[in-house]
């Protein structure tokens, strides 16, 4: 394999916090590659290094020759004053600005210039690349072409961004956080895009199910060490654990030798002491190794919550539109308690409007909601508050309550209560500012939790998150005494929480599906096939109506040998896999699976319900015959 880029012995300050110190790694031709790393380890900074944003305060970033990359951020770098179109064809790709004069042509209905620029695009073969970048602009919901850069909300930026950065297809795609902002039909069209992409990747993303997908390697930053792993995400748990444990094994032994050395050096001679200098050198390697802090912390969440009455929150007939589209349509809904509810549903379908609703920043248009007197919401925004930058940590908790309480009884200072959630003494005195955006993402989560909540309402919560504080948060949620409702695209999330969802399916149709989305999907996925099954049928019977010309008996010949065995085993192997489609989804609906074993049943019955079609179609064909 040919290293595409090498890091060696990059370190990076940010004012006196030192992110990272000699750091090494390469990424190789064609690998897909996953940066794992805690909030505020530098994440962002390393990505911004490699793609030549920043320069590092020491070592070399080497890239192979002619290596193009294209670099997705997390704020994005656009030009406020160009449209969108000019934005996505800012290059000086041959290919993409025909394709652009193209796009205009058409867009202006000019005939004469869309013969002359069809000729080019002849000439240069750049109909297929027209073809890809219509899909990825209809994928990502980019079709405000004419639409100044100024005037598109964040999301769209984001995907304007990341539609800019596919287009020009570079050797090496460097994404950070490529899924945030996207809804899920979206995350799932780039998560196939990128499988198939001949592009070597280069990304950080909390999205588990994204990386399991996609990455084929794992770099992983820890305590200024980098660990790769050779695998996806299920691979790189696996091993990390084992590394850890190891690690531990180590420690532990190192720290009884060392009280074994401790006590041999107390005892020695000192008139002998030159004969065993060996011997000292090697005590202060086994100190230095018993000493190791293996920083596996993770935030503790068990924060009481208020208590809970009878009443929770009754929905009768709700309604709600705004000019010109019909969001929420007469939604009944009694909330129980502990229940734990995922919202899914397409951007613009009514989701944020509903949440409005529940915490009453919004009126319905008709009917009513009935908020029991013991509710008290904590609503984690997916804008987030806006901190004093120079605030201190510690002022930002302190003025939400000096102490926390526990639900065992006991309290907890505002300086415990930040250790608990990663904020160590020394960071607690430090400016926000000085906080990643992760980390300030943590303290927001620390501040709505910390007011004893008993009805969370979580609105994209897993962005900016890095994957050790998203694995607590979900078992904190699973045990949490109180409702949940979560808005999120991390499918994983979703999975491990929800109970049930509410799917806003457009115009005003809100519908309680029973099962997580994993379930949800393997339903809709279902659906789609049986119907797309029917539309071939009925193709493929009209066709061969249309071929009629003679009596059917006629034409009609007679299965070969081999063909009516072929059908005799369909006959046979048809309703066997039904049966095991069947058997599948009975199990995962029961809700009885472990997270784990959920998504392995998931991928078998995605493989039964292709082989089911294929089947099926052969048989069709074959009885035609018959």
């Amino acid at each position: 394999m040919k290293p595409f880029l090498q890091a060696e012995n990059l370190s990076k300050r940010w004012g006196e916090l030192m992110l990272f110190e000699d750091i090494s790694f390469t990424v190789f031709e064609g690998a897909k590659v996953a940066l794992i790393a805690k909030n505020g380890a530098g994440k962002s900074t390393l990505l911004n290094l490699l793609a030549g944003k920043e320069s590092p305060d020491n070592g070399i970033i080497t890239l192979t020759n002619d290596v193009e990359i294209g670099y997705f951020e997390q704020i994005p770098d656009l030009n406020p004053a160009h449209t969108v179109i000019e934005e996505i064809f800012e290059t000086d790709n041959e290919k993409l600005k025909t394709v652009k004069a193209f796009e205009l042509a058409v867009a202006k209905n000019n005939q004469e210039d869309i013969a002359v620029i069809s000729a080019k695009m002849d000439e240069l073969n750049a109909w297929a690349i027209e073809v890809e970048i219509k899909q990825i602009l209809s994928q990502l919901k980019i079709n405000f072409l004419d639409q100044k850069v100024a005037e598109l909300s964040g999301g769209q930026q984001k995907r304007l961004a990341l539609a800019k950065v596919l287009i020009n297809q570079p050797d090496l795609l460097i994404l950070d956080e490529p899924t945030n902002h996207l809804d899920l039909e979206m995350i799932e069209w780039l998560e196939a895009y990128l499988e198939k992409t001949k592009s070597t990747l280069l990304m950080v993303t909390h999205d588990r199910y994204f990386l399991d997908r996609v990455c084929n390697e794992i770099i992983e930053m820890e305590d200024n060490q980098i660990y790769r792993y050779l695998g996806n995400y299920s691979y790189f748990l696996e091993k990390r654990d084992e590394r850890i444990q190891m690690q531990q094994a180590t420690v532990s032994k190192a720290k009884n030798l060392l009280r074994t050395e401790i006590e041999w050096m107390r005892r020695m001679p000192k008139a002998r002491s030159h004969k065993a200098k060996y011997r000292v050198d090697s005590f202060q390697d086994l100190k230095d190794k018993a000493s190791q802090n293996l920083n596996t912390n993770l935030v503790e969440m068990n924060v009481k919550s208020a208590r809970l009455g009878k009443k929770i929150v009754e929905f009768e007939h709700i309604s709600k539109s705004f000019p010109g589209v019909n969001l929420i349509e007469d939604f009944s809904y009694k909330f129980q308690r502990f229940e734990k509810v995922g919202i899914v549903g397409k951007n613009g379908t009514g989701k944020s409007t509903f949440l409005n609703l529940i915490t009453g920043t919004l009126t319905p248009d008709s009917g009513i909601i009935d908020i029991g007197q013991t509710i008290k919401f904590g609503y984690y925004r997916q804008e987030g508050i806006t901190f004093d930058p120079k605030e201190k940590v510690i002022e930002a908790v302190q003025k939400i309550a000096e102490y926390i309480h526990f639900e065992d009884g006991t309290k907890m200072s505002a300086t415990q209560m930040l250790t608990r959630f990663l904020f160590p003494p020394e960071t607690q005195y430090n400016f926000i500012e000085k906080l990643s955006g992760g980390e300030q993402r943590r303290l927001y989560l620390c501040t709505v939790l910390m007011q004893n909540p008993n009805f969370l309402i979580l609105d994209e919560p897993t962005n900016d998150l890095d994957i050790m504080t998203l694995n607590v948060l979900e078992e904190y949620l699973k045990s949490f005494a109180g409702c949940v409702i979560v808005v999120s695209h991390d499918r994983f999330f979703m999975d491990k929480i929800v109970d049930h969802l509410f799917v806003f399916e457009g115009d005003g149709k809100v519908t309680d599906f029973p099962g997580n989305y994993t379930v949800y999907r393997n339903k809709v996925e279902e659906e789609e096939q049986i119907k797309a099954r029917t539309e071939a049928k009925i193709k493929a019977e009209a066709k061969m109506e249309a071929k009629v010309e003679k009596p059917v008996q006629q034409i009609k010949k007679k299965l070969s040998y081999k063909e009516q065995r072929e059908f005799d085993e369909l006959e046979k192997e048809i309703p066997e896999l039904e049966r095991k489609k069947t058997e599948l989804e009975n199990l995962m609906n029961a809700g009885t699976l472990p997270h784990d074993e959920l998504y392995e049943k998931s991928l078998e019955l995605d493989k039964i319900k292709t082989l089911l079609d294929e089947k099926e179609f052969r048989w069709l064909e074959l009885s035609e015959l018959e």
